[in-house]
């Protein structure tokens, strides 16, 4: 005897929402993988705005380049944490807004570079 091999439309449709359910779970654990991960270097560029380029003030605001890195990470949870008082900076609304792991690799990466930029005299014999 021959068997009927015509499918449903049902089979089709319920091959596509197992094809679709995997596209859509594929994305959303490539998307969370996203948002965990970071570029520190990028986090960095928020602290140009009042510290200067690379971490280097050229003004009253002291420079985070070269800094201790555990004095950096303490003072960033210090002004997260509040214990800061709050009319003397607004460092203590900034700071809420990072994570402890967002925190602890800016203090790594302003504590890795040099406090100075090297000025290279040009026009010396």
């Amino acid at each position: 005897m021959h068997s009927d091999r015509r499918q449903t439309p049902l089979v089709h449709l319920t091959r596509f929402l197992a094809i679709a359910g995997t596209l859509i779970l594929s994305l959303a654990v490539n998307l969370t993988h996203a948002q965990t991960t970071f570029d520190v270097t990028v986090l960095a560029g928020a602290c140009a705005n009042c510290h200067g380029t690379d971490g280097r003030s050229p003004g009253a605001i002291p420079s985070l380049a070269g800094r201790s890195e555990s004095v950096l990470r303490s003072q960033m949870l210090a002004y997260k944490s509040g214990a800061y008082p709050s009319n003397t900076t607004i460092m203590n609304r900034l700071a809420k807004g990072y994570s402890d792991e967002e925190i602890n690799a800016l203090a790594l990466y302003f504590s890795q570079m040099t406090p100075t930029l090297s000025v290279s005299k040009t026009g010396d014999k």
